[in-house]
């Protein structure tokens, strides 16, 4: 099937060469000039497990194109994905569709055949009952459905071609049958899929983000209370995570989260709630969202009490800037959030991090930046674990006390074996494990 793909950003160029990989014509747009000549190359503008080898595959196929060229990308598609981001507006808690917009008006204008335009973006609900409308003036028989995508930084890939479930928001049976043929693979390998209607299906992201960022807060929420009476959050998230109706997943007590999504989308989802006259049903997000940026200047007061109650002096290693393991995505990243706040009350702050570092520095160039966890934690007073790789969870402990000034780790994940790092010497320090009171 021949389909474009409005947008290269993290979701569009995974979207393209997943298409590409189940056997489409795909020709991917952007504006963004740089980014095309990139993928065009085989280069990926970002970091995601095995993206790189599996854009190169599919570029040597010849099925995967990318263009500038608004109608070279649409012309002759009869699908068009839109893969836009919906950022959080300036001053505001609400999305900003305007990229959404620009981009259903892009192949509208640019179309030279009927055609399914499918939304993948992040909207405010009734975004898509709206455009839906306004495709109806035109010409061609343009159809509009919605197709929300659940991906996971680090595991895109996987989330894109074995999917957990598929929903199709559709207004009628050939655009039903339209987005099964684009996904028919999938399908036949069990994947489960189903059918709405629009309002719904910009519902499921939202919701599901948003029960997400209930969870973590939640956890977070009782590391507080541990803290207050010696508890261990670790102990009691395993044990909440043995009932089959609570679950395990999401439920590691920590830094809490950050990235391009969860945060902005569960204000947006909020702000929304409110322009529809039901902002008492999701009050409780806001406490979600306040619980989530407590754990970050928790970690910083816990940071400051380790190392003797003043950072002025005091050399600190924050390994890890992303916002999570296997991704370069710092955008709204606690771990990086954590470096500048303690740098900004004076401490020597020297951040490492496997594949983040040039997006870190873009972002907060005053911080100390090292090419090795060793170089970063050399003579460091206090080591904070801020982003749970691999890499750091692996260290040995013994081999590092001779690196740093003083043995003391924080590790605000709850990642690594804490006995083990005890026994060789190491003060551990943690969210709602115990240590010295913020």
């Amino acid at each position: 099937m021949r389909m474009s793909v409005i947008g290269t950003g993290y979701l569009g160029a995974v979207h393209a060469v997943c298409m590409a990989h189940l056997g489409h014509d795909v020709v991917a747009y952007d504006t963004d000039a740089s980014k095309i000549d990139m993928l065009s190359a085989g280069s990926s503008p970002f970091y995601e497990p095995g993206f790189d080898e599996l854009l190169g595959t599919v570029l040597a196929t010849g099925r995967l194109r990318f263009t500038k060229s608004p109608v070279e990308a649409v012309s002759g598609a009869t699908v068009h994905f839109v893969c836009v981001g919906t950022p959080q507006l300036p001053g505001s808690d609400a999305a900003d569709v305007q990229y959404v917009d620009g981009a259903f008006r892009m192949v509208a204008e640019n179309a030279d055949c009927d055609g399914l335009i499918v939304g993948k973006s992040t909207v405010p609900v009734g975004t898509a009952q709206r455009l839906a409308a306004e495709l109806a003036t035109s010409p061609l028989g343009l159809e509009l459905a919605w197709n929300p995508e659940f991906l996971r930084e680090g595991k895109a890939i996987e989330d894109t071609l074995r999917p957990d479930r598929l929903v199709f928001g559709v207004t009628s049976e050939h655009a039903e049958k339209t987005l099964q043929e684009v996904y028919g693979p999938i399908i036949d390998a069990g994947t489960p899929h189903l059918t709405s209607d629009l309002a719904t299906s910009e519902l499921v992201k939202v919701a599901a983000n948003a029960f997400l960022a209930t969870k973590i807060s939640f956890i977070n929420a009782m590391a507080e209370v541990c803290d207050l009476v010696d508890a261990d959050v670790v102990t009691l998230s395993r044990a909440l995570g043995y009932d089959d109706r609570i679950g395990a997943r999401f439920l590691n007590a920590g830094l809490g989260f950050g990235g391009g999504c969860l945060p902005k989308d569960i204000r947006a989802f909020s702000a929304r709630a409110g322009e529809l006259g039901a902002s008492h049903a999701l009050r409780f997000l806001h406490e979600v969202d306040k619980i989530n940026i407590r754990q970050r200047e928790k970690a910083v007061e816990v940071a400051r009490a380790a190392v003797g109650g003043e950072f002025l002096g005091k050399s600190i290693a924050v390994l890890g800037a992303a916002f999570k393991p296997n991704s370069d995505d710092v955008r709204d990243s606690p771990a990086l959030n954590v470096a500048a706040a303690m740098h900004l009350k004076g401490a020597d702050v020297r951040v490492h991090d496997p594949k983040a570092i040039e997006n870190a520095r873009a972002r907060f160039p005053t911080l100390g930046y090292f090419d090795s966890a060793e170089a970063a934690c050399r003579n460091a007073d206090l080591i904070v674990l801020a982003t749970e790789w691999e890499e750091y969870c692996t260290i040995d402990p013994v081999a590092f006390r001779s690196v740093v000034r003083e043995p003391r780790l924080l590790d605000t994940r709850n990642a690594i074996d804490r006995q083990y790092w005890s026994d060789a010497g190491w003060q551990m320090f943690g969210l709602g494990r115990g240590g010295p009171k913020a």
